[in-house]
C-alpha cells in the first residue's frame, strides 16, 4: 500500500503496538499530526511542554517496561526535549522519541526552526537516525523499537525533514530486524558463571548489590529466590527499591550517600561483592578506591562497557540478568555452601544499633512524617514518583517498597521537574486500575514543570501531588549549612506562590496543610475524588538528609543522626 510518510509513522507506531504518545505539534512535524487526528490506534497526550512529553513517556515506560513513544517539531521543540532524552539515557529507559525537522532542501542553511538535531542528541541517545529516504522510514522506526528495548535499554531519537513526510512511497513494516553490528549479548558465559558460584560457595560474608538493572530486565522474584535460596543478604541503589521488597528478612536497606548504616557497612565488610545489574555509581560506591575493599567482586551485566568501567570484577560476566540468575539457582545444587547466618545477623545488629530515624515533632510536620503515612495508609496500591532533592532520599528512605516499578525516580541525570510530567506517564499506564499515583516533589521542583498540570486535567489523570514545602532548594540549602559555612547562596524561596490556588486555577484539587490530622483529611479525600490534587505540607525547614556520606569519604564514614524518632 502506498500512503505519505506522515502515514507511515503512524501506522509504524500502531505495527508496534502503542497505547499512547505524549507530544506537542509544531511545523515541521504537521503532516504527521494531521495523520495522528485521522487515527484511533493509540491516544495522542498533549502536553504543555516538550520536556514533560519525553519525561511522561518514561514514567509510563518505567511503571509498565514498554517503550515510551513522544513526539515533537523541530528547533526549540527538540531542545526543549534533550533533557528528558539525557534523563532517559542516564538510567536506561526504552524510548522512541520522533522529532520532526526542516525540509532536506534547507537542512544547512539555518532555515526557521532549524538545529542539528541528531548532532544534539548524540551524546544522550542510544542510536539516532536522520531520515533521508522516505523508503528507509518504515524500516528505521522498526529499527528504533528494537534497539530502544532490547540489549542495554535507552532512547532511540528518529529526525524525520517534513518533506519526507509528505512524499508517497510503498508501506512495508519490515517482520525482522537486520543489525549486523548491533548484537546484544544475552546469554552468559558458562566458565565465568561457574567461577562466579564457586567464589559464592567459598565466602564467608557474601553481598549481593542489586542496581536498576533488575528493574530493567524484570528480575525481581529471581533475584528474591537466589537470596532466599542461599540466605545471603542484599542491599539496593537508589534505582533498584523495590526490588527485594522492604519486609524481606534479608534486605538491608539502600546503600551509598544516603544509605542506611546496616546497607553501608554490609558493603564495606563483605568478602564478595555480588553486582546484579548495577553500574558502581559514585553516589553509591562513596570514595571509589575504598569501596568493598576487603572483597572480591562479581559483577553481572548486559552492557559490557559497565563491566570493569569503575571498578575490575575478579568475574565478569556479560549477559541478560535474568537469564544469567535464573542460571545461579539452577546451578546451586551442584555446591556446597557456607552458612552465612551469623553474616546475616551482624548486619541485622547493624540495623538495630543505627535504624533509619528521624526526631518526630507535634509542633511542626517533619518532612519524613508524610512519606511514612502514606506508606501506611496506602502501601503496596500507591506508585511513588518523585522529583530530585531532599523528598527524592526521604522517599527513597522512608516509604515501605514491596515490588519493582513502584519507585519512579530520576537516577542518574537528576532532573528537577521530573516528578510531576513521569508521575502523569504512571497515571496513564495504570488507568483503569487500582492503583493510585503520588508524586513526593518540593516547593523548588514542582515549579519547574508546573504547566503540567494542566495535561493533568485535560487527561482525567489523577495525580496527587504532595509538596514538601520547607521554603528552600533543600538539598543545595543542606549542603551550603554542612559544607559552605552557612552561606545560603541563592537557596531561599520564601516568595513562593500559593500552592493551593494555583492548582485550582488549573481545574485541580487544592490543600495546604500544617498538621498531621489536615495530611489524612486532604490525603483521603484527594484519593477518593479521583482527580488531580496538590496537597501543599508545610514541613520544618532545617531537617537534613541524614545517614550522609560527605564527598571524598567512605561508605564506613558516614555522619548520622544522632537521637531517635
Amino acid at each position: 500500500m502506498k500512503m505519505t510518510g506522515a502515514k507511515m509513522v503512524v501506522e509504524s507506531l500502531h505495527q508496534e503496538g502503542v497505547e499512547v504518545v505524549f507530544g506537542y505539534p509544531g511545523g515541521a512535524i504537521m503532516n504527521v499530526y494531521d495523520e495522528i487526528y485521522k487515527q484511533n490506534y493509540f491516544q495522542h497526550i498533549l502536553n504543555r511542554h516538550e520536556q514533560a512529553s519525553i519525561i511522561a513517556a518514561e514514567g509510563y515506560a518505567r511503571a509498565t517496561g514498554k517503550t515510551g513513544v513522544a513526539i515533537v517539531t523541530s528547533g526549540p521543540g527538540f531542545t526543549n526535549a534533550v533533557t528528558g532524552l539525557a534523563d532517559a539515557y542516564m538510567d536506561s529507559i526504552p524510548l522512541v522519541v520522533i522529532s520532526g525537522q526542516v525540509p532536506t532542501t534547507i537542512i544547512g542553511t539555518d532555515g526557521f526552526q532549524e538545529i542539528d538535531a541528531v548532532g544534539i542528541s548524540r551524546p544522550c541517545t542510544k542510536h539516532n537516525y536522520l531520515v533521508n529516504k522516505i523508503e528507509d522510514l518504515p524500516r528505521i522506526i522498526k529499527e528504533a523499537f528494537h534497539i530502544a528495548s532490547t540489549g542495554r535499554p535507552g532512547p532511540v531519537h528518529v529526525d524525520i525533514p517534513k518533506d519526507i513526510t509528505a512524499q508517497v512511497a510503498e508501506f512495508i513494516y519490515p517482520q525482522e530486524i537486520n543489525l549486523p553490528t548491533y548484537k546484544p549479548t544475552f546469554n552468559y558465559n558458562k566458565k565465568q558463571l561457574k567461577r562466579a558460584m564457586e567464589a559464592i560457595s567459598n565466602a564467608k560474608k557474601p553481598l549481593l548489590y542489586v542496581g536498576g538493572g533488575a528493574i530493567l530486565s524484570n528480575c525481581g522474584f529471581e533475584i528474591r529466590e537466589l537470596a532466599k535460596k542461599l540466605n545471603i543478604p542484599a542491599v539496593e541503589t537508589l534505582m533498584a527499591r523495590g526490588v527485594m521488597g522492604d519486609q524481606n528478612p534479608l534486605f538491608f536497606g539502600m546503600l551509598g550517600m544516603h544509605g542506611e548504616f546496616a546497607a553501608n557497612m554490609a558493603a564495606y565488610e563483605t568478602d564478595l561483592l555480588i553486582s546484579l545489574g548495577a553500574r558502581f555509581d559514585d553516589r553509591v560506591t562513596g570514595r571509589l578506591d575504598e569501596f568493598a575493599s576487603k572483597a572480591k567482586v562479581i559483577h553481572v551485566d548486559i552492557d559490557p562497557t559497565s563491566i570493569a568501567k569503575l571498578v575490575v570484577p575478579d568475574y565478569p560476566i556479560v549477559g541478560d540478568l535474568r537469564i544469567t540468575v535464573k542460571a545461579m539457582i539452577e546451578a546451586i545444587s551442584e555446591y556446597e555452601f557456607n552458612d552465612y547466618s551469623n553474616w546475616v545477623e551482624l548486619l541485622k545488629d547493624y540495623r538495630e544499633k543505627e535504624p533509619l530515624r528521624y526526631i518526630d515533632s507535634n509542633e511542626v510536620i517533619k518532612p519524613q512524617w508524610p512519606i511514612e503515612r502514606v506508606g501506611k495508609l496506602l502501601g503496596s496500591k500507591a506508585i511513588i514518583s518523585t522529583d530530585v532533592g531532599q523528598h527524592q532520599m526521604w522517599t527513597a528512605q522512608f516509604y515501605p517498597f514491596s515490588y519493582p516499578r513502584q519507585w519512579i525516580t530520576s537516577g542518574g541525570l537528576g532532573t528537577m521537574g521530573f516528578g510531576l510530567p513521569a508521575a502523569m506517564g504512571v497515571a496513564r499506564a495504570i488507568k483503569g486500575t487500582d492503583k493510585v499515583s503520588i508524586n513526593f516533589t518540593g516547593d523548588g521542583s514542582i515549579l519547574m514543570n508546573i504547566q503540567e498540570l494542566m495535561t493533568c486535567v485535560e487527561y482525567e489523570l489523577p495525580v496527587i501531588n504532595i509538596v514538601l514545602n520547607n521554603n528552600y532548594l533543600g538539598m543545595v540549602r543542606q549542603w551550603q549549612t554542612m559544607f559552605y559555612e552557612n552561606r545560603l547562596s541563592e537557596t531561599d524561596l520564601t516568595a513562593q506562590p500559593n500552592f493551593k490556588m494555583l492548582v485550582e486555577a488549573f481545574g485541580g484539587l487544592g490543600y495546604r496543610v500544617t498538621t498531621k490530622e489536615e495530611f489524612d483529611a486532604a490525603l483521603k479525600d484527594a484519593v477518593e475524588q479521583k482527580r488531580p490534587a496538590m496537597i501543599e505540607v508545610v514541613v520544618a525547614r532545617h531537617e537534613e538528609v541524614l545517614p550522609m556520606v560527605p564527598n571524598g569519604h567512605a561508605l564506613n564514614e558516614m555522619t548520622l543522626i544522632e537521637g531517635g524518632k
